[in-house]
């Protein structure tokens, strides 16, 4: 007797559980079991093209009268998740889809057997070699998958791991079994579990944000955690978030565009800016306000935030200081599927005035110094911002995977060296290069 896989593509049709979820499966779309990969049952997708470019899209197939629930990317850095029941509602830069067949979807099980119990099938693109994957509708209801590379010199035109889908009627125990197996595949990322948790996830804190934005100083800091002790709710962390850096814009030259919005600020040294020196003893730097927050008021851990590339400028090129970390000029370019959900970015202050990205292999130097100066004053962890900016910035530097792959490994190394509670948080950063690296 031959045991047919539960997930696999016979007859130009995605066939799971012996139901139907995608017809007319092109021929150029090949599969490949994904039983070495650990327990779930599934399949990986990829495709053969007929020639080397930076970017593909292949339709996989036609999807109705199914529910589906796709978590896709509304802004560069964010994820949120829509429902829909046909092929053409599901969004560009789609990153997750979960597919729920039941009675009333009018999904017939493959061998004719008319009780059709609930089976949820989940859908994840992946990275494959320098390439990212991600899902998309089109007009016909055909459910595409879109490769792409974010740098034109980095070229492929064969796939085989960029798509694994696998099937259960448990739809919380399938998603975490289709993790694990693409962990296990990828061999690039640890699920929670396997993770040390910092301390401040049992805890109550403040961050500074929403209460004082770039304007905070280290009086602010000590006046909102005195308020909030006197309210009756002691915080026993605080993240200090932008506001502490020393930064500067770019000489003006002229440019129309440029005059038409603010400067981007730029990182333009290693310490805290006068707001966080201390009139007494300026050589203290930022660890007087985390001594003030540790002794006075009894906080146990003090963060910082700083971006992935160091500020949302980046490092100013030129700058005496920051010479030996290699900043040079980089303008975003965002994929398709990007700037039509957020048409805005065209004239976003990063398009326009650019980014100053420090060299990919003296990054880990960055971080080094930048994190040992902060723990050496007390800090016991970073919240790290603006982190899908670096999917834009691939172009010259074998694209975006390599340029998220170079810098999150950096980035890694120096919080294990410097803060091995593990202090780090991830922001802004809801995009499958950042999560599956």
């Amino acid at each position: 007797m031959t045991i047919k896989p539960a997930v696999r593509i016979a007859d130009r049709k995605l066939i799971v559980k012996d139901r139907t979820i995608l017809t007319g499966v092109p021929e150029n779309v090949i599969a490949t079991s994904g039983s070495t990969s650990g327990p779930a049952e599934g399949v990986f997708l990829g495709a053969i093209f007929d020639e080397d470019n930076s970017r593909h899209v292949v339709p996989l197939g036609s999807l109705l009268e199914v529910r589906f629930m796709a978590c896709f990317r509304f802004k560069l850095w964010w994820m949120a998740q829509k429902m829909g029941d046909k092929g053409r509602d599901i969004p560009l830069e789609t990153q997750f889809l979960l597919v729920e067949t039941k009675d009333g979807s009018h999904v017939e099980p493959d061998d004719g057997n008319e009780e059709n119990q609930i089976v949820y099938t989940v859908f994840l693109p992946l990275i494959e070699g320098s390439f990212r994957a991600c899902l998309q509708g089109n007009a016909q209801d055909k459910l595409e998958l879109c490769l792409e590379s974010g740098d034109s010199e980095t070229k492929a035109s064969s796939f085989t791991h960029s798509l694994f889908i696998s099937s259960g009627t448990d739809p919380f125990g399938t998603i975490t079994d289709a993790i694990g197996a693409v962990k296990s595949h990828l061999k690039t990322f640890r699920q929670r579990y396997e993770k040390k948790l910092p301390g401040i996830v049992d805890y109550f804190g403040w961050c500074t944000w929403d209460a004082f934005y770039q304007e905070v100083t280290q009086e602010d800091v000590e006046a909102g955690l005195s308020s909030l002790a006197t309210g009756g709710t002691p915080p026993k962390f605080v993240i200090i978030d932008d506001g502490w850096q020393s930064v500067g814009g770019d000489p003006q030259d002229g440019n129309e565009s440029e005059k038409e919005q603010q400067p981007l600020l730029r990182l333009t040294g290693i310490k805290e800016n006068s707001k966080f020196q201390s009139i007494d003893d300026p050589t203290a730097g930022i660890k007087n306000i985390v001594n003030i927050a540790k002794e006075k008021h009894g906080l146990k851990y003090v963060y910082v935030w700083h971006a992935i590339t160091g500020y949302w400028g980046g490092v100013r090129p030129g700058v005496k200081e920051m010479e030996q970390y290699g900043s040079t000029m980089k303008y975003p370019v965002v994929s398709k599927g990007v700037a039509e959900n957020e048409p805005g970015w065209k004239t976003d202050v990063l398009a326009v005035q650019g980014l100053g990205l420090v060299n990919p292999m003296h990054v880990y130097k960055f971080y080094q110094e930048l994190h040992s100066y902060l723990a050496s004053a007390g800090i016991d962890g970073v919240k790290v911002d603006v982190q899908c900016i670096l999917e834009t910035l691939g172009a010259g530097l074998g694209g975006r995977v390599e340029l998220t792959r170079q810098y999150h490994q950096a980035l890694d190394a120096s919080v294990s060296r410097n803060f091995p509670d593990n202090g780090c948080i991830a922001c802004m950063s809801h995009n499958t290069d950042a999560l599956y690296w």
